[in-house]
């Protein structure tokens, strides 16, 4: 069977076909495989008069029609379907070619397939893809890690599919091993943090100040067009002026006839399991996790609301001085929330030996993907003077913004707190700040407790070495 093509793809759902039609739209032979036939003959019907699209249900027809070294993506669900596809393809793949999973994998699970693969000559990679079925089709981010040396097969490919920012393509080398797979990780995290964010002001305003849904429209239409323009400030501006269909009466909004429990697939646990792990405090995206978890226990808090009467304390407040300082707190956060973020992509690059280029990682999150926001102009300073940063909240220019919007969010979370309304998230990112500028931390009583129980020694701050007291537990 002749090779004619340059770029395979197992796995031919909505992102798989969008992304191999962006992928041909850019001049490159692609074929698809997929279980199902009525897939493979969609993905061909679907492809741009000119382009080379080919779908197949015959897994060793796409493969051997793939110029060598052979570059295959997989975009399945993550976990044993992943090691299936892989067991499923080895039969036909030879030395130096390159298979790339693109799903939401769990970075050790990459780190194993990576050792797997690699004395049987087959390159693997780890990839991140960010911005929806929108972003495949017409240009994601992408985080792709692994073998540096094989990455220059893919680079021309990704590079010419991916987001353009500034007339820079939104992808860019990982870093060692499954780097790719652990910035989308983190980068996931970031997400969780952000949406609650966004969740907590739009609490605030709603049930807090009484904002109608058209007027939370005009807010968040306002803020995307300021300094907290974003991806995910912009949707939400959208979601308040979406009508509800399903009702009798055709002026309900939909967002208030949805459920208020939030579902997950896991990548931003994983984000704070692994951060508690190295140790990084990450206590932003921490909360936008346990929030989550909490709002699956609707009846029960439907039950503790009617036990403790709470009943919020509306806020009486001029608008502009308002809204201006929770778009304060919500900036301030925001950044809050990538430090957190980029801290530990910092520390996973040492410890893990990932090697990953955090200007790039900023840059590359630029366009394409789902926290792609103005505010990552900010990081770019930082490491353009200091690549090497363990966080960006140690640079004058980030801590000159902070200090502009830092009376905005101190004002909005005692408003929000005096209010019976949660802001665990905003709180966090307040803390999180207070707590790292703080020179000297309370934790001395706690190694002194831990002494006194557990005989765990404790440091001095007079002297070197490691010290226990016999303490005297009856006081006398």
């Amino acid at each position: 069977m002749e090779a004619t093509f340059d770029f395979g793809m197992i796995g031919i759902g909505v992102m798989g076909s969008n992304l191999l039609l962006n992928i041909a739209d850019n001049g490159f032979a692609v074929i698809g495989f997929d279980l199902k036939q009525e897939r493979a003959d969609k993905l061909e019907a679907a492809a741009p008069s000119g382009t080379v699209v080919k779908g197949t249900i015959n897994i060793e027809e796409m493969v051997r029609s793939l110029k060598k070294p052979r570059k295959i993506m997989m975009l399945v669900p993550a976990g044993k379907p992943v090691d299936d596809v892989i067991n499923n393809l080895l039969p036909y793949l030879e030395e130096d070619d390159i298979l790339i999973d693109g799903g939401n994998s769990f970075y050790k699970d990459t780190q194993k397939r990576i050792e797997y693969l690699q004395p049987k000559g087959i390159h693997f990679f780890g990839m991140g893809v960010s911005g929806g079925e929108a972003g495949a089709r017409f240009g994601p981010s992408m985080m792709p890690g692994g073998d540096k040396e094989a990455y220059r097969y893919l680079q021309p490919i990704l590079e010419a599919i991916a987001a353009k920012v500034d007339g820079k393509p939104c992808v860019a080398y990982m870093g060692n091993g499954p780097a790719g797979h652990y910035v989308k990780m983190v980068h996931n995290g970031i997400e969780y943090a952000m949406m609650q964010l966004i969740s907590e002001a739009y609490d605030i305003m709603k049930r807090g100040a009484g904002y109608t849904n058209e007027e939370l429209h005009a807010v968040f239409l306002k803020w995307n067009a300021g300094s907290l323009q974003s991806f995910l400030i912009e949707i939400t501006a959208e979601v308040f002026r979406t009508l509800d269909t399903e009702t009798a009466d055709d002026k309900d909004y939909l967002v208030d006839h949805i459920l208020d429990k939030a579902g997950s697939k896991g990548t931003g646990k994983w984000t704070s399991q692994d951060a508690m792990n190295l140790p990084v405090s990450i206590p932003t995206i921490d909360m936008a996790v346990a929030m989550r978890d909490l709002s699956v226990y609707k009846n029960e808090r439907v039950e503790a609301s009617k036990l403790y009467g709470t009943e919020i304390t509306k806020l009486t407040l001029p608008s502009t001085e308002f809204i201006q300082d929770l778009e304060d707190a919500l900036y301030f956060s925001f950044l809050i929330a990538y430090a957190q973020g980029l801290s530990l992509l910092a520390k996973v690059s040492v410890d893990y030996k990932m090697e990953i280029p955090m200007p790039d990682v900023v840059s590359i999150w630029k366009g394409g993907c789902i926290i792609r926001s103005s505010l990552l102009y900010q990081f770019d300073k930082a490491y353009a003077e200091n690549s090497t940063l363990s966080n960006v909240l140690l640079h004058q220019s980030i801590a000159d913004v902070l200090k502009q919007k830092e009376a905005g969010i101190r004002k909005i979370v005692s408003l929000a707190v005096n209010s019976k309304i949660p802001v665990a998230a905003m709180s966090s990112a307040l803390a999180y700040f207070d707590a790292y500028c703080s020179e000297r931390l309370p934790v001395n009583l706690i190694q002194a407790q831990r002494d006194f129980f557990g005989a765990h020694t404790y440091q001095r701050i007079d002297k070197e070495g490691v010290f226990h007291t016999e303490w005297n537990v009856n006081g006398s």
